[in-house]
């Protein structure tokens, strides 16, 4: 069980990363609602569960972590930030030709273990990567962390078959469900439900837990380590996480804000007021 004390760390942490996130969503913006679903799984998962650090990104004996929702990036940049892995001034050239942080994940950041985007594409990476660590007999293991959204693609689920077939106890899907699609919800573009029924279906280990709540992740990912796999653990969010005026709103998915809205959004997440935001809204038909 996760003590008050380190649940009370990881979401100053977490508070850390948005505060880092947020001004990311100016000067041709980014994927703001589902960057910051995700912030407390990856929080959880580089603090606390993951054999990563910035000593050993390259040694083949590390965990992986392969962020297939390639538009949640600003989340990865904000918690490499955090860690220390990159300088934290860099996140300012987000989308600027001078640097290679950009709307999706760039090798050439350290960390990043594969470029991404279209969705659909790294679970099959996650399992190759999983299968070459079970026939070398190594103790790595494999995350992939995936949008709800994406489990539209047919790859995916080829890929579950895969990961069951091959007994692959050592990699983990992490499902990202905050029930937006783009600009809309995904129970009414293509219903997923019921997701538990469906991976358990396919073989998988299948837990759902609040993805916000890190004794809940804690708990989920301890079973991973005595449960056998493959398993996927459905992190139940909310889209803008932290940001009343854009949490769950599907007009909210991709954000460009002035400078002068940043700062309301930075005031609003430490609760000071709330935001007044203007900037017009992306829809996709």
């Amino acid at each position: 069980m996760m003590n008050q004390d380190k649940q009370t760390e990881l979401q100053a942490f977490a508070l850390k990363v948005r505060e880092r996130i947020i001004p990311m969503a100016t000067e041709g913006g980014c994927f703001l609602g589902a960057s910051l679903s995700a912030v407390d799984v990856l929080t959880y998962l580089y603090t606390s569960f993951l054999h990563i650090e910035k000593s050993n990104l390259d040694d083949p004996k590390r965990d992986y972590l392969f962020l297939s929702k390639g538009h949640d990036v600003p989340a990865l940049y904000g918690i490499f930030a955090e860690l220390g892995w990159i300088a934290s001034d860099r996140l300012s050239n987000h989308l600027s030709t001078s640097d290679s942080i950009y709307w999706h994940p760039n090798r050439q950041i350290p960390g990043v273990e594969f470029h991404s985007g279209s969705l659909g594409q790294l679970p099959a990476v996650s399992i190759g990567v999983a299968m070459d660590m079970k026939m070398s007999k190594t103790a790595n293991r494999v995350v992939c962390v995936m949008g709800d959204g994406e489990l539209n693609e047919g790859s995916c689920w080829e890929a579950f078959l895969v990961a069951h077939a091959h007994k692959l106890t050592n990699l983990i899907f992490v499902i990202d469900r905050n029930q937006f699609q783009a600009n809309m919800a995904t129970e009414d573009l293509i219903p997923l439900e019921p997701l538990v029924d469906k991976f358990v279906a396919f073989g998988m280990h299948t837990q759902r837990v609040n993805g916000h709540d890190f004794a809940q992740l804690a708990e989920a990912f301890e079973q991973t380590n005595v449960v056998p796999g493959p398993h996927v653990i459905i992190c139940d969010t909310v889209r803008g996480k932290g940001l009343p005026s854009i949490e769950a709103r599907s007009d909210r998915w991709f954000c460009n804000f002035s400078a002068g809205e940043i700062q309301s959004l930075m005031d609003e997440l430490h609760q000071i007021s709330q935001a007044t935001l203007t900037a017009e809204t992306l829809v996709v038909r």
